[in-house]
């Protein structure tokens, strides 16, 4: 994907247009994805800058002793938008995350960030100062600690563990913790210790731990893994509640929840990108139906 070639002159409309450039696609509630979304169609195909993104990977490849797994993977994700990343295992789904985080760096390729910042250049401490938060398909919480504590903790910046429990609490930050435990829906919880809450309240406990160091992009590795289906119903809520304030960036196989979630769909295959667009059209895709969804 070159987003900065000259398109010659056509009489199809698309003729040299990206795919995340089309306005076919579904992006988040936010009013400012809204009103990217909306220039992006305005202008002419293929004149989508790199400043004008939030997350830009282009040509991105990543090869581990011969096998590749991330190969000329290209994908843009505007400011305020929430996308759903699926695919077969072994796609490059987990890579992707790696290389945008700073655990991995590509062989090749250009990764921004806020379309200045070249991620590649920096590694995953930088990164997640930068307002880039990740969170793992298997919960990571202080259960010894409540769920009021949790979020202190990570909140804590350069303050100790001690320091950060014995702080008292600004206005600021105590607004902040309540706004938090609303939207993970933890409020009448937030006395109880992280260890007796259920496995779907601890993912959206530490949801809420990532969202307390205010990231503007939020990568999340298949939330609603082991959750009761009423969980995975609010798990789509909770993360739209999220995509009103930030971008959001979720791997998923659970095809019912990225339903829920609707919004467009990137499909992965032997790390390059397959199909794009909304779920309907990425499902009645053959090759979607043959690598993945057909197994």
């Amino acid at each position: 994907m070159n987003v900065h070639a000259t398109v010659p002159p056509t009489d199809d409309p698309h003729h040299g247009e990206t795919t995340a450039g089309r306005m076919n696609t579904v992006v988040s509630p936010h009013p400012y994805a809204t009103m990217r979304a909306s220039a992006a169609h305005a202008a002419p195909a293929g004149s989508v800058a790199r400043t004008e993104t939030l997350l830009y990977l282009d040509g991105v490849t990543k090869q581990f002793d011969g096998f590749k797994a991330i190969n000329g993977l290209s994908i843009v994700i505007a400011r305020g938008e929430m996308r759903a990343i699926i695919g077969p295992n072994g796609a490059g789904k987990t890579t992707m995350m790696d290389i945008i985080t700073g655990k991995t760096k590509p062989d090749k390729g250009d990764v921004y960030f806020k379309g200045t910042v070249d991620l590649t250049q920096h590694d995953e401490a930088d990164i997640a100062s930068m307002g880039i938060g990740r969170k793992f398909q298997k919960p990571t919480v202080f259960e010894s600690h409540t769920i009021e504590d949790n979020l202190r903790l990570a909140m804590a910046g350069q303050r100790s563990v001690v320091s950060a429990l014995f702080h008292r609490d600004g206005r600021t930050e105590a607004r902040k913790i309540e706004e938090i435990l609303d939207t993970t829906r933890l409020w009448d919880k937030r006395a109880m210790s992280a260890a007796d809450l259920s496995h779907g309240q601890k993912q959206w406990l530490e949801i809420g731990m990532l969202l307390a160091q205010d990231p503007e992009l939020l990568l999340v590795d298949e939330p609603v893994a082991g959750m009761t289906d009423a969980e995975t119903v609010e798990t789509a809520r909770l993360l739209k509640d999220i995509a009103k304030t930030r971008s959001v960036v979720v791997v998923e196989h659970d095809m019912h929840f990225v339903r829920e979630l609707g919004v467009k769909v990137t499909c992965l295959h032997e790390g390059a990108v397959l199909a794009e667009g909304t779920l309907d059209a990425v499902s009645a895709d053959p090759r979607v139906v043959e690598v993945y969804l057909g197994r």
